[in-house]
């Protein structure tokens, strides 16, 4: 069988194994379900395209294995049950190449030009369907919660979804088919990259000739396959911006007062078995607070996917941005990712372009043939990338996983972030601090503060001590220096000499 030969002949080893399971999904289908209860939908795009070529392969070894030798040659081409969702609003070329292939490779088409959910149910009271081989792969809108094997969303006609390609990347679709070298629709030699309708679909820009500046290179020139949907258009998104303001106003330059919130999560066993001690939560919290962010949750937890989970499930929900340190790795505890995922109720799923880098960190130093470190969480993972980093940093929603095992290593990673406009740091008024120290009483300066804290509301005053016997520490924090200068020039005067720089008191 040419598909099968011509796989299997490659040395490329991960579309060697991408092949393998693709397969072996297909043949589980075809045992799992009478071969007239099976389905295939075709669109005529790349992906189906695959599919198409995967299943005829994995039909014929599923009769190999079978025992059917006398038949081997009649059924090269799996005359499935084919399904074309025929659109008016469809590129002529998909149509053409649709038409051309179902009858290349003898497959009994049933056209429908209804939409998706009717046609199907239409076409499961005609004709008992169990399963439909469909060529989701990730990254597709519809891709996220889905397996190898999905039973249809609740409202929708009873079948099993079967997706062989579900953990295919741009860069292995192209990999087949130029491997396999089977025809595929022309658009993609025009700089099409993803086709939908006439309406929403033009050439991917990114593979425009530079030379001449009107003709496109072939859709597999692209080589960061996370931009295979840019040649999808997009209604412009009128943004409005909204200006917070804090409950005390703006200053007299019209600056915000108001600042964003953030939350830490330290992930390791070993601090909270006193084995080790976390200074990367302290040393983020300073950063922030030079950016005039506040901090309001500091939190370490287990090495639990739970435990992780938990927490960013109640920190994403309050706070403007979440930051993680450890568990990052291949280690059995390590286990952060796989928490975060759980906490947006995704799975965990291959990044190619993550695995691309791990490839070039690590050379061929993991186990298998998938590198478990690449399963990032599926459908929300932006990589934050900068020159200065070995690794690009993870980032989900609004939680962003830091790998800084120590300072120097956060202090590397924190001027990436900042020199990233995809982190959503957004730096604004810093904030300052006065630390005033006295030997005074804890009685005697409580009535005092109590007082300063309701005349100045917009400086948070608090204090501790840095012994039971030493002075007591006062700070006063704020983003307008000229209030925390006030506040504390208010405190000193109500203990005359009693009073004074906590840096310069011995």
């Amino acid at each position: 069988m040419e598909i099968d030969e011509a796989v299997r002949g490659s040395s490329d080893r991960r579309l060697r194994t991408k092949y393998a399971n693709a397969v072996y999904v297909v043949q589980r289908a075809f045992a799992l379900y009478p071969f007239e209860e099976v389905a295939f939908s075709f669109n005529g795009g790349k992906d189906s395209t695959v599919l198409l070529h995967l299943i005829r392969a994995g039909y014929y070894l599923h009769k190999k294995d079978s025992g059917d030798v006398a038949q081997m040659d009649a059924v090269k081409n799996c005359p499935v049950r084919t399904i074309y969702f025929e659109s008016p609003c469809a590129f002529p070329e998909i149509n053409s190449f649709t038409y051309e292939t179902v009858s290349t490779y003898g497959l009994p088409l049933e056209t429908i030009q209804s939409d998706f959910k009717s046609g199907l149910e239409g076409l499961l009271k005609e004709k008992p369907t169990k399963a439909i081989f469909i060529g989701t792969r990730i990254g597709d809108p519809n891709a996220v919660g889905q397996e190898q094997f999905s039973p249809s969303s609740p409202g929708w006609p009873p079948f099993m979804r079967v997706n062989p390609i579900l953990d295919w990347s741009y860069r292995d679709v192209w990999s087949f088919l130029l491997t396999c070298k089977v025809k595929y629709c022309s658009l993609y030699d025009q700089g099409y990259t993803s086709i939908g309708s006439i309406h929403d679909t033009v050439p991917n820009a990114l593979l425009s000739d530079s030379s001449t500046g009107k003709s496109f290179r072939p859709a597999y020139m692209l080589s960061d396959g996370r931009l295979e949907r840019a040649g999808r258009t997009k209604k412009a998104i009128h943004k409005i911006e909204m200006n917070s303001v804090a409950s005390n106003g703006m200053n007299p330059e019209g600056e915000q007062m108001m600042s964003c919130s953030a939350s830490i999560i330290v992930v390791g066993d070993e601090i909270l078995f006193g084995i080790a001690e976390d200074k990367l939560g302290a040393a983020l919290c300073k950063k922030l607070h030079a950016i005039g962010w506040r901090v309001s949750h500091v939190a370490v937890v287990r090495n639990e996917i739970d435990s992780v989970a938990e927490e960013v499930e109640h920190c994403k929900s309050t706070d403007d941005m979440v930051f993680i340190f450890g568990g990052l790795g291949p280690l059995h505890s390590d286990v952060s990712l796989a928490g975060v995922a759980k906490a947006f109720g995704v799975r965990l799923a291959p990044d190619e372009e993550f695995e691309d880098y791990l490839s070039q960190l690590m050379g061929n130093d993991y186990t298998g043939d998938r590198n478990e470190m690449a399963l990032l969480p599926e459908g929300i993972t932006e990589l934050l990338h900068h020159k200065t980093l070995p690794l690009p940093l993870i980032k989900c929603k609004n939680v962003i996983t830091l790998a800084a095992t120590n300072v120097d290593e956060l202090n590397t990673e924190w001027d990436c972030l900042l020199d990233t406009k995809e982190s959503g740091l957004v730096q604004s008024k810093p904030f300052v601090s006065k630390l005033l120290s006295t030997t005074l009483s804890d009685v005697k300066v409580a009535p005092v503060l109590a007082k300063l804290c309701l005349e100045f509301s917009d400086v948070y005053i608090g204090s501790h001590r840095i012994s039971r016997a030493g002075p007591l520490v006062v700070y006063l924090t704020g983003k307008d220096s000229r209030r925390v200068e006030a506040a504390a020039e208010k405190l000193t005067s109500s203990f005359e000499g009693q009073f004074c720089q906590a840096d310069s008191c011995k």
